[in-house]
């Protein structure tokens, strides 16, 4: 018997904006879903002022919300993400170190973490950031790679993970 596939249709910007409007919180879905549509999962200017015109609402509004939650970017993300627990067990335990290995191994420089909250990498691969803590203390340090999280990591595990990453494989 032949199988059959169902294709996921997904919906236009347009579609989002009309299925949002008016509804109570809306603006904030509608970002999150507008966000996904795009391949760095970002939100572009063109995308906001298609909101704010679309949503009947001041562009001001749309950024405010847009940079107000830590969800939402601005600048394109990479295709994969690795997020670094800084909270004070993991610190305690080499997360710093585990975040200069990882932007080492991708080959970020000047990234500052008491400036700014996330950094990619130049070909849009993988994007690093931060966080204050996962609530995982006990396995401390904690890395998210991809939305799985791994305890007791090391930078000799994070960087081949990375590599695995590199080579397409998922971690």
């Amino acid at each position: 018997m032949p199988s059959t596939t169902t294709v996921k249709r997904v919906p236009s910007l347009d579609e989002l904006i009309e299925r949002h409007r008016g509804k109570k919180g809306g603006l904030l879905s509608l970002l999150e879903n507008a966000q996904e549509l795009e391949r760095f999962r970002y939100l572009p200017e063109a995308t906001l002022r298609s909101i704010a015109e679309g949503m009947g609402i001041p562009l001001s509004q749309v950024y405010s919300v847009a940079t107000f939650y830590s969800f939402f970017n601005l600048k394109p993300q990479g295709l994969h993400s690795i997020v670094v627990c800084r909270g004070t067990a993991c610190h305690t335990r080499g997360s710093l170190e585990l975040l200069q290995g990882a932007l080492k191994k991708l080959g970020i420089e000047g990234y500052r973490e008491e400036e700014e909250s996330s950094a990619t990498t130049a070909d849009n691969f993988c994007s690093v950031r931060t966080v204050a803590c996962f609530g995982q203390c006990a396995l401390a340090p904690v890395v998210q790679i991809d939305g799985t999280i791994y305890s007791r990591m090391t930078v000799g595990k994070l960087v081949a993970a990375i590599e695995k990453l590199r080579k397409g494989g998922k971690e």
